[in-house]
């Protein structure tokens, strides 16, 4: 058995399971339907594949040597996540009276569009995977596949976790679909992805 391996899988999917943005973002697209939660799903695990691509690569190693760069990507990744949040919040504040819904084709590609920006522009994705990868490599294995082996790992795990995180929430869309529980469900993800947006945009100043 290849110890190395069972402990990055551990280790991969905490990591992919661990609510956050992308968590967020898949649960609000999968309210409006299951096929623009399953595609904001499906952008996630596609910005995740970037990420581990680069890393494996050394493209990640310099966005790290290079402040500018991380900065600038932080500063993106802030912007966009605190667009979505004051959206979310605006409908929160609207009310489904004030919603119209989009139709399921436009749904769907805001949801891949959703899945895909809030994972790949996460600035910190990049310093993770690069830190990471590299410390499931056992002595005298060749990196580059074994690095590419573990970057398909955690593709795959997030292939199977959004996606049947946007199919529980479908499957309870009922409930979560009546006025007062898309409201609540509206305010907390705008707050959620609100603060962690600021965080972003307010970090490089501390």
């Amino acid at each position: 058995m290849d110890a190395h391996l069972v402990a990055f899988t551990g280790v991969a999917a905490g990591m992919v399971a661990l609510p956050g943005a992308d968590f967020t973002v898949v649960v609000r697209n999968a309210l409006t339907s299951r096929r623009a939660g399953i595609a904001a799903a499906l952008g996630v695990a596609g910005g995740l594949l970037v990420h581990t691509a680069l890393a494996v690569a050394g493209v990640a190693a310099v966005l790290v040597a290079v402040p500018a760069l991380f900065h600038a990507l932080r500063l993106l990744g802030g912007a966009y996540l605190l667009c979505l949040g004051v959206r979310a919040l605006a409908g929160a504040l609207r009310g489904p009276a004030g919603r119209e819904g989009p139709a399921p084709r436009t749904a769907a590609v805001r949801g891949l569009r959703e899945g895909f920006l809030t994972n790949v522009l996460n600035p910190k994705a990049p310093v993770l995977f690069l830190a990471l990868l590299p410390q499931f490599v056992p002595d005298g294995r060749p990196v580059l596949p074994r690095t590419a082996l573990l970057a398909g790992l955690v593709v795959a795990l997030a292939l199977l976790w959004f996606p049947a995180v946007a199919l529980l929430v479908d499957r309870l869309g009922g409930l979560l679909r009546r006025p007062r529980a898309a409201r609540t469900l509206d305010g907390l993800t705008g707050a959620l992805l609100t603060a962690l947006g600021t965080v972003l945009l307010c970090d490089p100043l501390f």
